[in-house]
C-alpha cells in the first residue's frame, strides 16, 4: 500500500493534516470522506531509501540514551503542534528533523510509521521501552482516552523539566565531594611517587635515623612504588565486585539502605526520592492514570529499593480498601508527607496536594544542597589540608634536627 499525505477540514471547520495509506489516491480520499473530512487534497509521498535506513532501529553499544531533557523537549513540541491542529504523523516528523538525539530520532521515525497505519500513539511507543518509558506510555494512553492529549503532554513537559533538576541537584550533591577527593588523592599519590623518593634519596646519605614521621612517609611512598601493579590489580577487582554485588537484589538493598543513612547526604537523597515520586505521581494522577497502576510506575523512578519496596506495599494495602496516607511506612516518609497526602485524600484534591507535596521537597532539596556544600568545603579544606600538612612537616623534619643527623 502506498502513503499520501492529507490536509483537510473536519466537522468543525478546523484544517487538519496528516497520514493515510491505501492502494491509490482515490481510496485514500473516500477514506478520509467517510470519517467527515471535506476539501480533501491529498498527495503521495515517497520515502527515500536513505530515509528507509535511518527509520530502521539499529543496535549500537554507541547509541546516545535519551534523557529527561530530550524527553521534555518532545512533549512540549509534540503538545504545542497537536493545540496547533497539526497531525500526530506529521508533528512526530517534524520533531525529528530536528531532534539531535539519534536514539529519539529513529524512535519517532518508526513510531510515526506505526501512526500512518492506524497504531494509536502509546500503542507504537509501547513498542521502545528504552526510550519511551512506562510514566509516559500510560499517561498518553489515558489522554487518548479522555481527549485531552496537547494538555497531557504540556504536564509531561513540566514533569521531565522538574525531575531533570532533581537529578543535577542530586548528582552535584554526590559528585562534589567525591570529585574533591579524587582530585587530592591523586595528587598525594604523585607526591608519593616523585617528590618523596627524592627527600629519601637525599635524607640516606646523611647516616642518621630519619624522624619517625618522615620514616612512615618513606615507608608509605616505597610500597606505593614497589607495590603499584598489585594495587592496581586490587582496586580494579574491588570496583569489580562491588558493582557486581550492587547489581544484585540484596546488594541493591544493602547499598539503597546505607545512602539512605549516610550523614548528611542521606537526607538530600530521601527527600529527592520523595520528591521524584510526589512529583511523578501527581502527573500521573492528575492525567487520569488509576491509582493503583500510578503508584505501580511512580515506584519505579525513586532510585531507591528500599522506598520503591515500601510503595508497592502501600500500593497492595490501597488495593485492600485502605487509604493512602495511612498505607504509606511512616519509617520513610516524613509526617508532613503524610499529612499533605491525608488532606488531598480527604477532600478530594490529591493531584494538587501533591503537587504542592512536590513543590516543598525541591524546595528541601535546593536548601539541602546549598547547606551540604557550605558544611562540606570547609570540612574538606581542613581534611586535604591536614593531609598536606602531614607531607610537608615528614619531609621537612629531618632538615630541622639537621645537626642530629650529621653524625661526622
Amino acid at each position: 500500500m502506498a502513503k499520501f499525505r492529507y490536509t483537510a477540514r473536519d466537522n468543525y471547520g478546523v484544517l487538519r493534516k496528516g497520514f493515510i495509506e491505501g492502494n491509490n489516491i482515490k481510496e485514500a480520499e473516500e477514506k478520509l470522506i467517510s470519517q467527515g473530512f471535506k476539501e480533501v487534497k491529498i498527495q503521495e509521498i515517497n520515502i527515500p531509501s536513505e530515509k528507509k535506513k535511518n527509520i530502521e532501529i539499529s543496535i549500537s553499544l554507541f547509541k546516545p540514551k535519551v534523557k529527561e531533557k530530550d524527553l521534555a523537549l518532545f512533549t512540549r513540541q509534540l503538545g504545542a503542534m497537536i493545540s496547533a491542529g497539526v497531525g500526530i504523523a506529521t508533528a512526530l516528523e517534524i520533531i525529528a528533523e530536528q531532534t539531535t538525539n539519534k536514539t529519539l530520532k529513529e524512535a519517532l521515525l518508526k513510531v510515526q510509521e506505526d501512526v500512518i497505519a492506524g497504531t494509536s500513539l502509546s500503542k507504537a511507543m509501547e513498542k521502545f521501552p528504552t526510550v519511551f518509558p512506562n510514566f509516559l506510555v500510560n499517561l498518553i494512553a489515558s489522554a487518548e482516552e479522555s481527549g485531552n492529549l496537547d494538555i497531557i503532554l504540556q504536564r509531561a513537559s513540566q514533569y521531565y523539566e522538574k525531575i531533570a533538576a532533581i537529578k543535577r541537584k542530586l548528582i552535584s550533591a554526590s559528585w562534589y565531594p567525591a570529585a574533591v577527593l579524587i582530585i587530592a588523592t591523586l595528587i598525594v599519590i604523585g607526591i608519593l611517587t616523585f617528590i618523596v623518593p627524592t627527600f629519601a634519596k637525599m635524607y640516606a646519605g646523611m647516616g642518621a635515623n630519619l624522624p619517625f614521621l618522615t620514616q612512615i612517609l618513606i615507608d608509605i611512598s616505597n610500597n606505593l612504588r614497589t607495590n603499584a601493579l598489585y594495587i592496581i590489580i586490587f582496586i580494579f577487582a574491588l570496583f569489580g565486585i562491588n558493582s557486581y554485588f550492587y547489581k544484585t537484589p540484596i546488594g541493591k538493598k544493602i547499598y539503597h539502605r546505607i545512602m539512605l543513612k549516610l550523614p548528611l547526604l542521606g537526607q538530600i537523597f530521601l527527600k529527592g526520592a520523595i520528591a521524584k515520586f510526589a512529583r511523578t505521581f501527581a502527573t500521573l494522577v492528575a492525567g487520569g492514570v488509576p491509582i493503583i497502576r500510578a503508584l505501580e510506575i511512580a515506584s519505579k523512578v525513586v532510585g531507591n529499593v528500599i522506598i520503591e519496596d515500601a510503595i508497592l506495599k502501600a500500593k497492595d494495602e490501597v488495593e485492600k480498601g485502605k487509604p493512602l496516607w495511612s498505607s504509606l511506612d511512616k519509617n520513610i516518609f516524613p509526617p508532613i508527607f503524610i499529612s499533605m497526602l491525608k488532606v488531598g485524600e480527604e477532600t478530594g484534591r490529591m493531584d494538587e496536594m501533591l503537587d504542592t507535596i512536590a513543590e516543598f521537597f525541591e524546595d528541601e532539596v535546593d536548601r539541602a544542597v546549598e547547606g551540604l556544600l557550605s558544611t562540606i568545603e570547609p570540612l574538606l579544606m581542613v581534611f586535604i589540608g591536614g593531609i598536606v600538612g602531614f607531607i610537608i612537616v615528614a619531609l621537612y623534619l629531618p632538615i630541622f634536627k639537621m645537626g642530629e643527623l650529621i653524625s661526622k
